[in-house]
């Protein structure tokens, strides 16, 4: 479903012993809504989970999404990225959002 690079879980298992000791039994919650041009604006957080909510697990932590999310996240990878000297980010790479391209090599 969601892939997780090892920087990615790196940093989410870093955040969780930052905040409340409480987010280290909290799943990570994965959420993305399409735009009207077609693209997707991503959100994620510590959060319980729900009955009907689609839980796994990459790189060790524990992720979850709502099942009308499940779509559009099928195939995305997290990756945890310095994009500019000192400034590092978490970027989705979505197959399923119009705007995302593939790194050079990748298809």
């Amino acid at each position: 479903m969601i892939t997780l690079t090892p920087q990615a879980a790196e940093q989410i298992r870093q955040s969780a012993a930052a905040s409340l000791s409480e987010s280290e039994a909290l799943a990570l919650r994965i959420a993305a809504k399409q735009k009207p041009d077609g693209s997707f604006d991503y959100g994620m957080g510590f959060d319980e989970t729900h009955d009907e909510d689609i839980t796994f697990k990459s790189e060790g932590v524990e992720l979850v999404i709502s099942p009308e999310n499940g779509p559009h996240l099928k195939g995305t990878t997290i990756d945890y990225v310095e994009l500019e000297p000192g400034k590092f980010h978490f970027i989705f790479m979505n197959p399923n959002d119009p705007n995302y391209r593939p790194p050079v090599g990748q298809v």
